[in-house]
């Protein structure tokens, strides 16, 4: 059996040898549009995680018989044209909730304690030079009793929920589908959550529903230093009307994911006006070392047992 894994890079150092238990196993860090035919010709099995398998490529693997998606989006697939072949695809779901929900703790307490200020205020030497033994200049925020919005309520969302709660926040949440409702926790609607919350999360997959679900027509709604969150997919929050809305707005913003990545280098959110109010990371709530080893041992056992 043949293994082609695409692009390696997206798993960092993880330990790839139960692959090699498998059979003859080649893996790439990144594969480029051009390079997918050729690298996965002669393939039994093909893992990817972002590369794009349509019909242009599937339609010239006549050995290919599974695809391994080491994620648990699908949309870089064509399942149609697949399953047409006779190609089985598995993806690997739940993998990563306790990692996505950790991250989403951390950008919060972040930009409620700005600890960015604090930190560059401490390696500028002011601190040095200070007659008082402390500094304080706003941010240092606590949690409890604070309003928590959560957009999005699948496992993640509720896990987030728990958590919250945990730390005396008062939690509600907007489900996005409409067919969400939980018992233990307050149902409101979007308006509802946007104008009502001091913190908002987003916990949502980006579809026809939630594409741009915040934008310029609703973003006003939001509180006076309320901290918004998004850690479900990119597109769900427009950017540019975010990045035009936090110049004048006493909010900030944290975001681990974009609607194209990576970043392209005149993205609004680089704008240096706005620097103090955004916290971006590259795409990596998911990937905390614990998920990644479940995401490696789920997709291995998807192999075993095809």
């Amino acid at each position: 059996m043949k293994i082609v894994l695409l692009d390696g890079n997206t798993l960092g150092d993880c330990d790839l040898s139960g692959f090699k238990a498998l059979g003859e196993f080649v893996s790439y860090g990144v594969t480029l549009p051009h390079q997918r035919i050729e690298r996965c010709a002669g393939a039994d099995v093909v893992l990817t995680n972002k590369v794009m398998l349509d019909e242009s490529v599937l339609s010239q693997l006549p050995d290919l018989k599974l695809i391994c998606i080491t994620a648990t989006g699908m949309n870089n697939v064509d399942l149609d044209f697949a399953k047409k072949k006779g190609i089985v695809v598995k993806n690997v779901a739940g993998y990563s909730t306790t990692a996505v929900t950790q991250h989403t703790f951390s950008l919060a307490l972040h930009l409620l304690a700005r600890l960015g200020y604090y930190d560059a205020y401490c390696k500028s030497g002011a601190w040095c030079e200070s007659d008082t033994f402390t500094h304080i200049n706003g941010g240092l925020r606590e949690l409890e009793n604070l309003q928590w919005g959560i957009i999005g309520f699948g496992s993640i969302g509720q896990r987030v929920g728990n958590l919250a709660q945990a730390f005396g926040a008062k939690v509600s949440y907007y489900s996005t589908s409409g067919k969400n409702t939980q018992s233990g926790f307050v149902r409101k609607e979007l308006d509802e959550i946007l104008s009502q919350s001091d913190i908002i999360s987003i916990h949502a997959p980006l579809n026809p529903q939630t594409h741009n679900l915040l934008n310029h027509k609703n973003l006003p709604l939001i509180k006076d230093r309320a901290i918004l969150i998004n850690v479900g997919r990119g597109g769900i929050v427009n950017e540019n009307d975010i990045a035009e809305f936090l110049k004048n707005k006493d909010m900030y913003f944290g975001t681990d994911v974009l609607e194209i990545e990576p970043m392209k280098p005149n993205h609004p959110f680089l704008d240096k006006n706005i620097a103090h109010k955004i916290l971006i990371t590259p795409h990596i709530a998911w990937a905390y070392d614990k998920a990644r080893e479940r995401l490696l041992e789920l997709t291995l056992e998807n192999i075993k047992s095809f």
